[in-house]
């Protein structure tokens, strides 16, 4: 049914791993094939590309549904529709920076401190024009094919590149002086193939695998049990998505205790509980949590 492209390169494995805790394991004959598929009815075809290209052929119909950066969509003016963020990126959960950069000992602070003819490198050219152009700068705006910290100041001025953690540009003793866009992660799909609901039917249920499994991700399933007498203080210490699940034990043998928590508070919290007068408690993976 449906046709899906994924993005090779840096976020290529963040991507598969997180389409494996989806149940949506993706299968291919070597770890450099473009050629993919996935065990599932919904999915007819899998191809695993750059995601420089993936908005453009989404947008032409070439596949139904894809993922890729919203900095691409943005760079190419792919005319698709975002099914939503996915929160996830190849370091992190945190969303990428493309931004403005200068040598750190430069006198320039902020973009408009740039003078006109200002020479810039990027892979991002027609989003860095179109930024310039929006702030009445003139800019020299260079194509980047990589290494483009390294490009400053000997052959260009300032450049504008993606940053996650924003440690890369500091290594190479730039500062960054402004941003143009922040950039997460998207399931975009292609419009004439929204418009069909079997499909769009099918992309909102991938959706909501890839979603439960963003989701479980930092969080652990806590099960304990309880007397009476100290059943509200457990509670007072236990946090959870809306409210704990309490159930009666058998023959009013106190209370069955279950929430979901943060995978790094629980080494504060089950001693806590323990204190608290908690017993019997379990501290489980999960795989997914769809709401």
């Amino acid at each position: 049914m449906l046709s899906l492209v994924l993005p090779k390169g840096s976020l290529e494995r963040a991507t598969l791993e997180l389409f494996e805790d989806a149940d949506l394991a993706v299968s291919r004959s070597s770890s450099v094939a473009y050629k993919a598929s996935i065990d599932d009815p919904r999915i007819d075809q899998v191809r695993i590309l750059r995601p420089q290209e993936i908005p453009r052929y989404v947008a032409d119909g070439l596949f139904d549904v894809g993922i890729t950066g919203r900095d691409w969509i943005e760079e190419t003016e792919s005319k698709v529709e975002s099914l939503g963020r996915l929160h996830y990126s190849k370091a992190t959960a945190r969303p990428v920076r493309i931004v403005v950069a200068v040598p750190a000992d430069s006198p320039v602070e902020r973009v408009e401190d740039l003078h006109q003819g200002v020479r810039v490198a990027s892979e991002y050219p027609g989003l860095t024009k179109r930024y310039f152009q929006g702030l009445g700068i003139e800019a020299e705006v260079s194509l980047s094919h990589g290494a483009t910290e390294a490009k400053v100041p000997d052959i260009v001025d300032a450049i504008v590149d993606l940053t996650e953690t924003g440690s890369a540009l500091r290594a190479a003793g730039l500062k960054v002086v402004g941003e143009i866009l922040t950039s997460h992660t998207e399931l975009i799909a292609n419009p004439a193939a929204l418009a069909d609901p079997e499909k769009a039917h099918a992309m909102a249920q991938l959706k909501t695998l890839l979603d439960g499994a963003l989701e479980a991700r930092g969080k652990v399933l806590v099960k304990l049990n309880v007397g009476a007498d100290d059943l509200d203080a457990v509670i007072a210490i236990l946090p959870s998505m809306k409210a704990p699940t309490v159930s009666a034990l058998h023959r009013g043998g106190g209370f069955a205790v279950e929430t979901v928590v943060p995978k790094a508070e629980i080494n504060i919290l089950i001693p806590a509980l323990r204190d608290a007068g908690a017993s019997d408690i379990l501290e489980l993976d999960l795989a997914k949590i769809v709401h």
